[in-house]
């Protein structure tokens, strides 16, 4: 009987050590990484180390006034204070980042659902701007330093683009644009095709056998002394670019006035109405006292325009210098 006790109590005590065994393997295997890979050769387990996403790294331009702007990161909040700037905002792919627009922004189509904030008259909503919780606010040459001073004044990061007054002038104001919108890889694209567009037109100009006068009509408000584009004006540039001999270039100062007088001594023998958006017809052109006498109302030469084309500093002004060439020569185009 005692031997049999005595082998009772070993089997118990073996019992009890190999549970305890067992019972440790387990704990250690519940401890264990449960998603840390394994490496098939040495069969170790290796925790991966996170990754660390780096932050953009500060954006700082010189804007229109020489001021350096500085931003953090690419802007995804944007209001624009001038019809340019939108049409390039949107051209360049950063149409969804815009949350405000003035209110003669009317292209593209996208934009006019935009909440407006002013610039009729030259007066800005400053309560409607600081409402949109804008990270930046695009400026043109038309808002005025004292306007840019007080969006600042109120906490906005303000950068003026510059009007630009050549073709290559155009395409570094969309580079900058494109930086401070993080839309660099859609802008090259849009440059490039814009600029075979107008090597085209260079290329088919330059067979021209003549470079006709051209009076481009801003404003006739006054039809005895209509206002035209002098020189230095992208006007200006687009007409000589297709193919003509801007009137007003003979003048001094961006915008200038030309009596009847003058216009019969000059002697156009092309009429573009920049004005016909406010209702100028060649009726009307061809009925003004003494303008019987000019070229092109004697020859059928006076065409409605659509002003936005060549007054706006965007993309659309490749459109306006296609549309310009046909008019001026169109025996190059047929």
């Amino acid at each position: 009987m005692k031997r049999a006790l005595l082998v009772v109590q070993l089997v118990m005590i073996f019992s009890v050590m190999l549970l305890a065994a067992c019972g440790g393997t387990q704990a250690e295997q519940v401890n264990e990484p449960q998603n840390a890979p394994v490496n098939a050769e040495t069969n170790d387990t290796t925790v991966e180390e996170p990754v660390v996403e780096e932050s953009p790294e500060p954006i700082t331009l010189v804007d229109g006034y020489g001021r350096e702007v500085t931003l953090e990161q690419p802007a995804q909040q944007i209001v624009s204070l001038a019809p340019s700037i939108t049409e390039i905002l949107f051209a360049i792919g950063a149409g969804d980042q815009v949350v405000g627009r003035d209110d003669f922004s009317n292209y593209p189509e996208a934009a006019v659902s935009l909440p407006s904030i002013g610039g009729n008259f030259g007066e800005l909503n400053t309560e409607a701007i600081v409402a949109l919780q804008p990270d930046l606010v695009l400026a043109a040459e038309l808002t005025t330093q004292e306007q840019v001073q007080a969006l600042q004044d109120l906490g906005l990061t303000v950068f003026l683009l510059a009007n630009p007054v050549e073709m290559e002038g155009m395409y570094d104001m969309l580079g900058i644009a494109a930086q401070l919108t993080g839309r660099e890889t859609e802008t090259e694209a849009l440059v490039a095709s814009l600029q075979e567009r107008v090597a085209a037109v260079e290329e088919t100009i330059s067979s021209a056998e003549t470079t006709p006068v051209v009076f481009y009509e801003l404003d006739s408000t006054d039809p005895s002394a209509p206002w035209t584009a002098g020189p230095g004006t992208f006007i200006d540039t687009l007409i000589t670019m297709a193919g003509g001999d801007n009137l007003g270039a003979s003048f001094e100062g961006a915008w200038v006035q030309v009596s009847s007088e003058e216009l019969l001594s000059k002697n156009p023998e092309i009429i573009v109405l920049g004005d016909a958006i406010w209702g100028v017809t060649v009726e009307s052109v061809e009925a003004r006292a003494g303008w019987e006498g000019i070229a092109a109302v004697q020859n059928g030469q006076i065409f409605p325009f659509n002003d936005d084309l060549a007054s706006r500093p965007g993309p659309r002004l490749v459109d306006g210098l296609e549309e310009l060439a046909k008019l001026i020569h169109p025996e190059l185009f047929n």
